[in-house]
């Protein structure tokens, strides 16, 4: 039984990813930072309705010390991870030259840094056993960029070369690495704008609405099972948007 490891699990794609995952009778490793209440109830609920096994395990994905921690106790439950789903992520709205130093690298620890930990640590089990899927989520602001979202789209960029840069680097592993650029997606990130302004964000996408997380989960199992030559790719998931 295959083994995959989602971060950002409790609530959104994640959430969806981690219950599509379930569905297919893959064991599961659950992250989520400030949620650990929700996160322990959903790695209850999936365990008992597919008959998985699950480990949720709460903390900061973009700490290196507690990503090695959830690796090793990850290792120690099921013996490696064959897929990573690196989903945590956070937005922030405003100038960017009124945003603090410090909030700037929160953003990129969270949404970046976060993604080079979990890759580094799963990365060794996947060479040794010459099989392996790395899945990243992440954003068209970090292919067009957004005005009032410069961190965040600096932080999804870089997701996306990161992406295509280690795809190269683990091919020869047949490992594969891909990324999903989601555009409007309906979760609580969009929390922060008004209904005026989801109802114009809305207006401008061509399919006339925003995605879902459950669509997000769709092409996240398309892409840990793919053709093992589909790799190094940023796909968007945004509606005909960007």
């Amino acid at each position: 039984m295959p083994t995959a490891l989602i971060t950002g699990a409790s609530r959104g794609i994640g959430r969806a990813v981690a219950e599509k995952f379930a569905q297919n009778s893959y064991r599961l490793v659950l992250n989520s930072f400030r949620s650990k209440e929700k996160l322990n109830a959903l790695a209850k609920e999936l365990a008992a309705t597919y008959h998985i096994s699950c480990l949720p395990y709460a903390g900061d994905v973009s700490d290196p010390v507690f990503v090695a921690e959830l690796f090793q106790k990850a290792n120690e439950a099921f013996g490696g991870i064959d897929v990573l789903i690196n989903n945590a992520g956070i937005a922030d709205i405003g100038l960017f030259h009124e945003m603090s130093v410090h909030r700037w690298q929160e953003m990129i620890n969270t949404n970046l840094s976060s993604v080079f930990y979990c890759c580094r640590q799963a990365a060794p089990h996947m060479i040794r056993k010459k099989s392996g899927r790395i899945i990243n989520i992440s954003s068209v602001w970090g292919i067009a960029g957004a005005s009032c979202e410069a961190a965040y789209s600096a932080a999804k960029g870089g997701v996306n070369a990161f992406t295509m840069a280690i795809a190269k680097e683990l091919a020869p592993s047949n490992i594969q690495v891909n990324a999903i650029a989601c555009g409007a997606i309906d979760t609580q990130m969009n929390a922060c704008l008004s209904a005026e302004e989801q109802k114009a964000l809305e207006d401008e996408i061509p399919c006339g609405r925003y995605g879902t997380p459950g669509e997000a989960a769709e092409l996240a199992f398309y892409l840990a099972s793919s053709p093992a030559y589909l790799t190094g790719q940023i796909i968007k998931l945004d509606g005909g948007w960007i």
